[in-house]
Order: C-alpha cells, then structure tokens, then sequence
C-alpha cells in the first residue's frame, strides 16, 4: 500500500489527499488511515511529501503572480491608450500658443476633430461674446457647431463667412453679401471681396473668435489666407481666437515653390509652398511664430488639437470643402490642376466632375472631351457650352492620385500642345504659382526635374520652419 501511494504521489502531487492527510496551521497530521498501520518508512515519505506541496505551492504562487501581472498591464495599458491627457490653461500667451495634445496615436482609432472635443474649448467660451468664422464643414457629426454650440447657450454674437460663403454655396470668387442665418437669426459677415479682414467695428461687441473650417493643404485654397486677416484683426483689437483644428488631406507632403513676397496676393499671402503640408492649427502657430501677420503682431491663441491622426494618415472630409471639390480624387489633384485657373484651359467647373479633368476646344488629339455648362457653385464657367478636349482621371483610385502628389507634367504637356502659346498664361498664373520664374522656365521648354530644382532650396528652408509648428507626427 505504501509503494502504490508513493508512485501515486510522484505521479500526481495532488490526489484526494483530504482521504489521507489532516492540514492544520500549516502541519500535516497524521489520519486513521496511517495511525493504524507502522511504517519505518513513514517519516521519511512524509518529509518528501511535505517537500513536494511546498514547492508546488510555490509553483502556484508564481503562475498566479504571472497571471495578474499581465492582467494588469493589458489594463493599464488600455486606460493610458483611451486617456485625453489634453488639457486647456485659462492664461494665454502670445508668444506660445497654447495647445491641448492628443492621446497617442494608433490607426485603428477613428481620427477626433477639434470641434468634437467641446469638454476642452466650451470653458473658456463661459460668459463671453462669441463669434464663428465658419462654413458648411463645421459641424460635430452631422450637426453645424452654430447649433451645436447654441443649444450648449455658449453665446454667439455674428458669424464670418469666408469665400463661398457661411452654406458654401457661392462660385469661387463671387461676390457674397452680408446678411442674417435664417435658421438661427444671428448675423453673417462675409470675409470675402473688399471686407476680407474683419474690421474694428465688427469685432467690438465680441471677446473672442472660433476658426473651424476644413483646409485642403494648398496655399491658393483660400480658407487660410481668412485665418492669416482673422488672427490679424484680433491680434490688433486684443481679442483671442481658437482654432478648432481639422486633418489636412494633402498633409502627408510638403512640396512646390515656396511664394515670393512680391506675389503675394489673397490666393497666397505668406512664404510657403504650394503644398504646404499643415493643418489650420499648425499653420496658425507659424502665423505667430514668425510673425507674419502685419506689424509682427501675436495673436492670443488657443489650437485644439485632433486626436488619433497623424500626417500620414489617409483623412476624407465628411463635407465637401468647397462645391467643386466634391471627394478625394479632386482633393488631390487640386494642387497641380488648379494652376490651369491662370491659363485658357477648364479644369472641369460645370461639369459632373470638377478638378478631375482638364480640357480646351483645341486640344483634339485627347480622345476624352466634355462640355461645360451652368450648375450650381459654377454659374458661368469657363468655355461654357464649348466641347472641350482633354484628359479625366475619374477613372483613378484616391489611393493613385495621393500617390501622385505634386505635378507640373500637365501644365508643361498643354502648353507644349496650346496652338497660342502668347495667350496660354495670364497675370493670375503669377498669383497661383507665386513667382514669375516657373512661367519662364514653361516657356524656355525646361523640362519638370529641372525646374523642380531651382525651387528646391527655398523648400528646404521650409520644411525646417514647418518642423518647429507641428502638432501631430509626420
């Protein structure tokens, strides 16, 4: 009996043992089962027995030490990654802008506007006059921040328009009268035509000012060039403003001439590149930073921040940033098509498909053609009831076209084509492309490669300056 007890024991250290032993203070005692049978061998199998649980209860202890450790870490872990460690100081400086930094970032989370983010701004939107420059991308899911924020009773005062207007609705470059929200009553100022930089009268019965407006990442997409006159005007009236920051679809690269000075105009005012790789947070840091708006005047700024992007994260904006640039495909191929806004060629505005073609009458050896025609954000557009002749690339995936980036190859194909060469480029080529060499080296049949090197040393120096302002990753 004590030899099949033994082999048990080796086998299994755990049998019914409750059958054989009594565990009292952490002793063995001996059962009636062994008290009524003596066995020389007795003392010394005990000794082992007692051995073999010890170590087996160390054996437990550490597996269980094991078990609640990795358990703990998975929760730590979770609570760190799902923590908005953001946090909104009640003092502004002018000198560095105030931000409230995202959580950390992983792919899978879905990207969170600024606007979103209401538990960081709406504190220090507590008694104050309030006004929005905003347009129809401004919304928190599918509600406008005007409504959102007013059945929040924040206090808005006026609301500023920017080109195509407070709905988004205008042609580019239309005229856009002042007027009142017929849904809410409350005023609407355009910041568009000969009142782009809102003036003294208006912002004196307001404390500060929320900028939410969806960017595209071109300097000619003039969204940011209301930012650089709003963060001007408050600047000089003492006013804050806030940034509620968006991704920035082109924000994954930077390239193109960097404008000079001289051919500054609203469709590029400041010493960036074409793409300029920021978002409207970022670039209204740089704005203070180096102290570009007028008079080297700060802007008392506050940048909520969006969490769980970075710039290279693919972003599609939920609304139409502008009525002729309707998706992605268009989104990525305005940097390079809009410079044919400076010459005789359609890029497609009045059509189905705007910013996805280019064509012209005389461009027949294209196979593809279209035909312009009134419709709504293009009331007149160009070659209107003209068949143009040209190149679409509905056909290209998103991926593709963000892929492509940056081109001048279009421009330098057309123009090599265009039978009038003298009445290819216009004055407003000089404003897009902000400088007077790129004409030339068109012109002097430079081929791309070329030029893109003369332009090169500039966009070094700023991708340096770019790096001091940036809020998210690259």
């Amino acid at each position: 009996m004590t030899a099949i007890l033994a082999i048990n024991l080796e086998k299994d250290p755990f049998p019914d043992i409750t059958n054989l032993f009594a565990i009292k203070n952490g002793n063995l005692k001996k059962s009636n089962y062994f008290a009524q049978r003596k066995n020389r061998n007795f003392g010394i199998k005990m000794g082992l027995l007692k051995y073999k649980i010890r170590k087996m209860r160390k054996f437990v202890v550490l597996v269980a030490a094991v078990l609640c450790f990795t358990q703990c870490k998975a929760q730590i872990k979770g609570v760190v990654e799902n923590a908005d460690r953001a946090s909104v100081q009640e003092h502004i400086s002018t000198d560095t802008p105030t931000t409230v930094a995202p959580k950390p970032i992983f792919a899978n989370l879905p990207i969170v506007t600024g606007a979103q983010r209401t538990k960081e701004y709406l504190p220090l939107l507590t008694n104050k006059r309030v006004a929005l420059v905003v347009n129809q991308t401004s919304i928190i899911d599918k509600t406008h921040l005007v409504d959102s924020l007013l059945s929040l009773h924040v206090n808005i005062v006026k609301i500023f328009g920017p080109e195509h207007g407070f709905r988004g609705n205008a042609d580019a470059g239309a005229h856009i009268d002042n007027g009142k929200d017929p849904k809410t009553g409350l005023p609407v100022i355009s910041l568009y035509g000969d009142n782009k930089k809102p003036t003294a009268e208006q912002l004196k019965d307001i404390d500060l000012l929320i900028f939410d407006i969806q960017d595209v990442g071109a300097r000619f997409y003039t969204y940011i060039s209301t930012l650089h006159y709003v963060m001007e005007a408050a600047a000089e009236n003492e006013k804050q403003v806030i940034v509620l920051d968006r991704p920035n679809p082109n924000g994954h690269y930077v390239d193109g001439p960097v404008l000079h000075p001289e051919n500054a105009s609203f469709v590029g005012m400041d010493k960036i590149p074409v793409v300029h790789g920021l978002t409207v947070a970022e670039y209204a840091q740089m704005l203070n930073g180096e102290k570009w708006l007028k008079n080297g005047v700060q802007c008392n700024l506050v940048a909520i921040q969006c969490l769980n992007y970075d710039h290279q994260k693919p972003y599609a904006p939920p609304i139409p940033p502008s009525p002729n640039l309707r998706d992605l495909q268009a989104i990525y191929l305005y940097p390079s098509l809009c410079l044919f806004e400076g010459t005789p060629i359609s890029v497609g505005r009045g059509t189905d498909f705007p910013f996805k073609v280019f064509g012209h009458p005389t461009l027949n050896k294209y196979p593809f053609s279209f035909t312009p025609s009134p419709k709504p954000g293009a009331n007149n557009p160009l070659l209107n009831g003209q068949r143009c002749y040209g190149v679409s690339f509905a056909e290209k995936t998103p991926e593709e076209l963000r892929n492509t980036g940056f081109t001048l190859k279009y421009l330098i194909e057309v123009y090599q084509q265009f039978p009038t060469k003298v009445a290819f480029f216009n004055n407003f080529f000089t404003n897009l492309i902000g400088n007077t060499e790129t004409k030339n080296q068109i012109i002097g049949g430079l081929t791309e490669e070329m030029i893109r090197k003369s332009w090169q040393e500039d966009l070094e120096a700023y991708k340096v300056i770019r790096r001091k302002y940036l809020l998210y990753p690259e």
